[in-house]
C-alpha cells in the first residue's frame, strides 16, 4: 500500500512571495494542462507511423507510396512561393537540389495522381511570378522625376535681381 502511494505522488515547486489557495489552484491546473499535453504528443507519435506523410517529404518517402513521380525543374529564387501554393493545393511535393552545367537547379517531385491538383497549383505559381516581374509604378514615377529634372528645356532660369 506504502509502494503505491509513493508511486503515484508528484512534486510541485512553486516560487511565490505568498502562498494562497488561488496560486496553489493555478499550479495545479498548469500540471494538469502539461500532463494533458504530454499525453497528447505520445497519442500522436503512435498514430504517427500509420499516417501518410503529406505535403513537402523527402524524394525516398515520396517514391515509397508507389503511386508514381514526376519532376519539374524550378529556379531557387521561386522556391518559397512554390512550396506556399503547393501547401495551399494539397499537393505531396519533394524538392531536391541538383547542380547541372554549373548552374544550381532545384527539382521538384510530385505524386503522379496529384497531376490536376499540381496543375493547378503551377498556375497560380505562374501567375504570381508573372505579377513580380511587372515593374513597380513607385519606380516608374522616380524615374521619370529624374529625367524631367535633367531636362535642359524645362531647368528653371535664374535671373539676378536688382
Amino acid at each position: 500500500m506504502q509502494e503505491e502511494v509513493e508511486q503515484k505522488t508528484i512534486t510541485l515547486a512553486i516560487s511565490t512571495s505568498r502562498l494562497t489557495a488561488r496560486v496553489l489552484r493555478d499550479a495545479i491546473n498548469k500540471y494538469l494542462a502539461y500532463r494533458r499535453q504530454r499525453k497528447s504528443v505520445q497519442s500522436k507519435n503512435v498514430e504517427s507511423k500509420d499516417v501518410k506523410p503529406v505535403g513537402k517529404q523527402t524524394v525516398k518517402e515520396l517514391i515509397a507510396q508507389n503511386q508514381g513521380v514526376k519532376s519539374i525543374e524550378i529556379a531557387k529564387s521561386d522556391i518559397r512561393d512554390f512550396e506556399r501554393v503547393a501547401r495551399k493545393y494539397g499537393v505531396d511535393f519533394a524538392v531536391q537540389k541538383t547542380v547541372f552545367e554549373g548552374k544550381r537547379r532545384f527539382l521538384v517531385f510530385f505524386k503522379g495522381r496529384d497531376e490536376d491538383a499540381i496543375i493547378a497549383a503551377f498556375k497560380e505559381y505562374a501567375a504570381k511570378t508573372l505579377k513580380h516581374d511587372k515593374p513597380s509604378l513607385l519606380d516608374a514615377l522616380r524615374r521619370n522625376v529624374e529625367q524631367s529634372r535633367n531636362d535642359p528645356a524645362r531647368a528653371r532660369r535664374q535671373e539676378p535681381e536688382r
